[in-house]
């Protein structure tokens, strides 16, 4: 039966090239985010960072976790100041007082800014001297902070760091020291903690929130229960972690073992952080040298050798602090 209506086909090719349904699949974005796809999603979260680390020759890395709020001294003066300022004016506002509390106690904390910063440079310095392999890169979340202290630090001395950020409703921004090449961005929080700890040689939690408590904990977790080899894990800032969680509590609870406290340290200064890390690594190095020779290895041998490389850095400390007499 002949049809009388004409027929345009340049514009009927026109329609359904424009049909979603003739998208490539892998470019159809809203194909992707569909529910079902979230597998596919996973995946590719998965390997986009594994992927760029191997063509960057990122090795392993060092991770450094800490508030966001914790800004440089300067920023933290001036948002003193200003609240000062306010209250000035509207000197019975109690929610300025309030505002007020809190910026001085940040204020008071802005030297952990320096210590990230300080920390990241002294690791850097010490480890990206060769070229072709990159050992104990600095990796942050890459937002403000403590993290871009760390980055900077890294960025200080021209070496490469990362930054994991993460898709927020808040909407972070990255900050600007991370090497553009290892600025990367996460959606799901899974994949995000488990590229953290994939190439982890160490973890460095300075004083934060919630966030740093549970990539803290995370790590904890994993090595206690050996999911993953031990590792020094840092806990920087020895009062504001005492007055935070009370570790012995759980001890004295039975909720974990006395030799669970051997799994973190205490570091008030960035080279005693660093200084202990490497002790850590040296001691577990002898532990394999002595097993190579037929030494037979007694259990808690490399627990032991930690012990002592954290009480040196103790006495290398307190030496430091001590001051000098006049000749």
């Amino acid at each position: 039966m002949s049809n009388s209506k004409p027929i345009n086909k340049q514009k009927m090719l026109e329609k359904l090239k424009a049909s979603p349904a003739y998208d490539i699949a892998y470019k159809d974005l809203d194909f992707l985010g569909l529910e079902e796809l979230r597998p596919v999603r996973l995946q590719l979260e998965l390997l986009k960072p594994e992927m760029t680390f191997r063509q960057h020759k990122i090795s392993s890395t060092i991770v450094v976790f800490g508030a966001t709020r914790l800004v440089e001294h300067a920023e933290a003066a001036r948002r003193v100041k200003e609240i000062e300022q306010r209250l000035r004016i509207e000197p019975d506002v109690k929610r300025l007082r309030a505002e007020l509390a809190v910026a001085r106690r940040i204020l008071a904390k802005a030297r952990y800014y320096d210590e990230a910063r300080e920390f990241a440079r002294l690791v850097s310095e010490d480890t990206q001297k060769r070229k072709g392999k990159h050992e104990y890169v600095i990796i942050t979340g890459g937002g403000p902070g403590i993290m871009e202290a760390a980055n900077r630090g890294a960025y200080d001395v021209n070496a490469k760091s990362i930054g994991l950020n993460i898709t927020l409703p808040m909407e972070q921004e990255p900050n600007p020291y991370i090497t553009p090449e290892l600025c990367l961005q996460f959606h799901y929080f899974a994949i995000r903690k488990m590229h953290f700890l994939l190439r982890a040689k160490a973890l460095v939690a300075f004083p934060g929130g919630f966030g740093t408590l549970d990539e803290l904990f995370e790590a904890l977790t994993l090595v206690q229960t050996r999911k993953v080899p031990q590792l020094p894990i840092v806990l920087f800032g020895e009062q504001y972690w005492k007055n935070l969680i009370d570790f012995e509590y759980l001890v004295a609870e039975g909720t974990i073992d006395a030799e669970d406290l051997k799994l973190f340290v205490y570091a008030d200064k960035a080279e005693d952080a660093w200084n202990y890390i490497k002790y850590f690594f040296r001691a577990a190095e002898n532990g394999k040298q002595d097993r190579a020779n037929g030494v037979e290895e007694q259990e808690g041998l490399l627990a032991d050798q930690v012990h002592q490389a954290r009480e040196r850095v103790k006495r290398v400390a307190s030496v430091k602090s001590r001051p000098r007499r006049r000749q």
